[in-house]
């Protein structure tokens, strides 16, 4: 609600409670012609005297204790589970099931990772742009890493002749070598 809205809802109700006041002198009178029960008349009648204009503006119908809300040891639990090893909803609630023998649903498991902004997991690399999806992996040094690579080849020349293919990519200045063998 706005506080416009509220302040509204505070004049009509000492709007009523002064209505009884100066004019009917009745309450049954006044509850009558406003549309309203005594229960709730008297409410605002107590609270008015009680705590003046401000009694009777909108109180909060928020539970003082919630007793089955999810503890926080468990909560816990399930935010370690989502940041370390992203695991989903389904397998937080099995996990949780199987090693610490604690039943939740896996909506259960949704609704608190949702609450806390969680619910969506970090990009994979096909979602990433193309510039920052594959970082060229390379070496200051030529010579010092080099990738190395044997391949079967077959169909080169005699039909019972095996040959094999060796390429290497130095990862600095990706020099290529390959060469050709008729043995392994």
């Amino acid at each position: 609600m706005s506080e416009k809205e509220i302040l509204r809802n505070q004049a009509r109700r000492l709007g009523v409670i002064r209505h009884f006041e100066e004019v009917s002198k009745s309450i049954s009178k006044t509850c009558r012609y406003f549309g309203i029960s005594r229960a709730v008349f008297y409410r605002w009648r107590n609270r008015y005297q009680e705590y003046g204009d401000h009694g009777l503006r909108d109180q909060s119908s928020r539970p003082l204790n919630s007793p089955r809300t999810t503890r926080t040891e468990i909560i816990a639990k399930i935010i370690y589970l989502r940041e370390t090893y992203h695991f989903g909803p389904w397998k937080i609630q099995m996990y949780l099931r199987r090693y610490h023998d604690i039943m939740i649903s896996c909506t259960g498991v949704y609704r608190i990772l949702k609450r806390l902004h969680m619910n969506r997991l970090p990009n994979h690399e096909g979602q990433k742009r193309y510039k920052e999806r594959f970082r060229r992996y390379e070496k200051p040094l030529p010579g010092h890493r080099i990738q190395v690579d044997v391949k079967f080849l077959e169909k080169i020349g005699e039909p019972n002749k095996k040959y094999y293919q060796l390429t290497a990519v130095d990862d600095c200045t990706r020099l290529r070598v390959l060469k050709v063998y008729d043995r392994n």
